[in-house]
This record gives C-alpha cells, sequence and structure tokens, in this order.
C-alpha cells in the first residue's frame, strides 16, 4: 500500500465548505420567504391569530426539514461508516481475519475517516499474516519434535530387544546423534525467538574479522576431511569490524554447514573476503547441489527445507537465523546459486 500524504491529499474536515453554504443559502431563502409570507397576510388583512399560527407552521416545517437533512448527512458520514467499522472490529476481534471496509470516498478525495479505515484494513491483514504465520510455525515445531521423537522410540525399542553388542552400538548412536539433533532445534528455536523479539541485545566490540572466520573454518576442518572436501580460502591477514562476535559466529558456521552438507565428497569449499573502503564483503562458495529460482525465494524462511534429501541434517532454521542476525546488524546477504552449479552466500558490511 502506497503511503499517503497526509498533508496534501487528505481532508481534515469531513464537512466541506459547500454544505455550508446549502444551508446558509437555505436558511437565507426560508428568511425571504417568511418575510413574503408575513408582507403578503398584512397586504391582505388576513387575521392576527393566522397571521401567529401561518409562520410558526412555517418554520416548523422548515425545522423539521433541516433536521432530517442534519441527521441523514450524519448518519451517512458518521453514523454508518463507524457501525460499519465496529462490527468489522468485532469480527477480528473474534478472530476473523478476512474483514474488509471500504472506503467512503476514492483515492483522490480521501479524508481522516477514509485514512482510518484504510490503516485499519492494513493492520487486519498484518494480523491475518501473522496468525498464519504462527500456525505454520507451530505446525512445523510439531512435525520437527515429532520426527526424530519418533526415531528415537523406535530405535530404544530396537535397542531393548537387540542382544548383540555391535547392533546395540548402532542403535545407540542413532539414538545420540537424535537427541542432538533435537537438542539443536529447540536451541534454534529459542534464539530465533529471542531475536525476534529482541530480547538478545548485540554487545558491539571491535574484533578481527578474519581471525574469526579461520577459526569457524578450522572447527569443520575434521568433517571436511572426513567427506574428503577441498578447502580454499582468500583473505586479507586482518580486517577489524564492530559488531557482536558471538552472534557473527552463528552467521559463519551455518554458512559452512549448508556448505559441508550440499557439497558432495570430492567437492571443494571455498572462503573468500575482501573489502574496499566502503564494505567488507564475506563469501563461502561450495560447488554442491545448488538451488532453483523457487527454491532461493524461500530459503532464508523457518523450517524451509528445499533440498529434502538433506532434510536429516538439519532443521530449516540456521539461514532464518542467520538473516535475523545480519539485520540487527543492519548488513545484508547475497545469494548466487543454480541446480548442479553450487551456491554462494555473501555477506556485505559497511564500514562506518
Amino acid at each position: 500500500m502506497n503511503k499517503l500524504n497526509h498533508t496534501n491529499t487528505i481532508k481534515n474536515d469531513r464537512f466541506p465548505s459547500s454544505l455550508f453554504l446549502v444551508y446558509f443559502l437555505v436558511l437565507l431563502l426560508m428568511s425571504g420567504i417568511h418575510t413574503g409570507i408575513i408582507v403578503g397576510m398584512n397586504a391582505l388583512g388576513w387575521n392576527k391569530i393566522i397571521q401567529v399560527i401561518l409562520p410558526l407552521g412555517y418554520w416548523t416545517v422548515v425545522a423539521v426539514g433541516l433536521t432530517l437533512f442534519t441527521k441523514n448527512v450524519i448518519r451517512k458520514s458518521y453514523e454508518k461508516p463507524m457501525h460499519d467499522l465496529a462490527d468489522a472490529t468485532k469480527k477480528v476481534a473474534e478472530g476473523d481475519f478476512s474483514v474488509y471496509v471500504p472506503t467512503l470516498h476514492t483515492a483522490d478525495r480521501l479524508d481522516y475517516l477514509d485514512v482510518m479505515i484504510i490503516d485499519f484494513n492494513k493492520m487486519v491483514e498484518e494480523l491475518g499474516s501473522i496468525e498464519t504465520l504462527k500456525t505454520d510455525f507451530f505446525s512445523n515445531v510439531s512435525h520437527e519434535i515429532k520426527t526424530p521423537l519418533a526415531i528415537i522410540q523406535n530405535n530404544a525399542e530396537l535397542l531393548c530387544m537387540e542382544k548383540t553388542p555391535e547392533k546395540q552400538k548402532e542403535y545407540a548412536e542413532v539414538i545420540f546423534q537424535t537427541t542432538k539433533r533435537l537438542s539443536e532445534l529447540i536451541s534454534n528455536i529459542l534464539k530465533l525467538n529471542k531475536l525476534e523479539k529482541q530480547a538478545i541485545t548485540p554487545v558491539a566490540e571491535e574484533y578481527d574479522l578474519c581471525g574469526q572466520l579461520a577459526e569457524c573454518a578450522v572447527n569443520y576442518e575434521p568433517v571436511w576431511e572426513k567427506k574428503d572436501i577441498g578447502f580454499d580460502a582468500d583473505m586479507e591477514d586482518s580486517v577489524k569490524i564492530t559488531a557482536d562476535a558471538a552472534l557473527m559466529e552463528l552467521v559463519w558456521n551455518n554458512l559452512f554447514s549448508n556448505a559441508v552438507k550440499f557439497t558432495e565428497p570430492g567437492g571443494t569449499i571455498k572462503l573468500t573476503e575482501q573489502s574496499d573502503d566502503s564494505e567488507i564483503r564475506v563469501s563461502v562458495e561450495d560447488n554442491g547441489c545448488g538451488m532453483t529460482e523457487e527454491t532461493r525465494k524461500h530459503i532464508f524462511e523457518k523450517f524451509y527445507q528445499g533440498d529434502t534429501s538433506h532434510a536429516m541434517a538439519g532443521n530449516g532454521l540456521g539461514l532464518a537465523l542467520s538473516l535475523r542476525v545480519l539485520q540487527l546488524n543492519d548488513y545484508k546477504i547475497e545469494v548466487e546459486s543454480e541446480p548442479g552449479r553450487g551456491s554462494k552466500f555473501t555477506v556485505i558490511i559497511p564500514k562506518r
């Protein structure tokens, strides 16, 4: 919805000058007619009682007519739209977010009541979106928790029945890895909830970004070696930024984790850091399965996993967490990807 220019396009008066002009002319005309009646009755020599009763009856008719006209104007201008708005508000309070109240005038003749109605419709639309997101969120959380719990239950039953030590160890390992994944899911949900509510206040401090990137990369070295993945790094010796180091570490770990997850054995991951006078660009690039354009549109949504074949390796919250951290710091992230040709995530950090 376009932002309205309240000072130039919105009328602050629901009673236009033309309406007051109508009242003025009508009263002036009625006064003239009254004078004509008095003069006529005197000229005709009518009875004095009639000369009193007739003007009273005339002004009674005029008063009734003006009262009914004013009531109709007020009803159309205030009562009906306010009743419609009240009915719509009641429906929203009862959980109906499909409510829409039409404006009283066209876009070029809006007044302040129209603006209130437009803002109400926008609020209802936002509430409907939030309700949908909340429903989807709980549905996704339920699904994500239900799956590992089922795995744990099945393997626990098998563990209880199994007598072979090798098989027992195998079932126990599955239980351990699944509980670890479940713990990470709950931890990420709590972190994301705090970040979205801004319950976590970033503590900005100056630190060496290149050093942090190197430490995060080293932590993934055993995983790369296990999958026989090559790793290349092209970074400056040192570059300072002012940010919350712990939160930014979440971003780099998620990008490295995704690169490892979607890179097949024998593939390569490349870390690049470059800077100029205005910004620092950090890229994590892989030559894995890549993404379609449709997948790229949704990758930062909670619980979204474009490649379901890797679903057991994550919970779809990593990129949502990363985006929120970057938004809190006023940083940006760009994504380049093609199916079968890998993906490249680039974090842009402006120099201040």
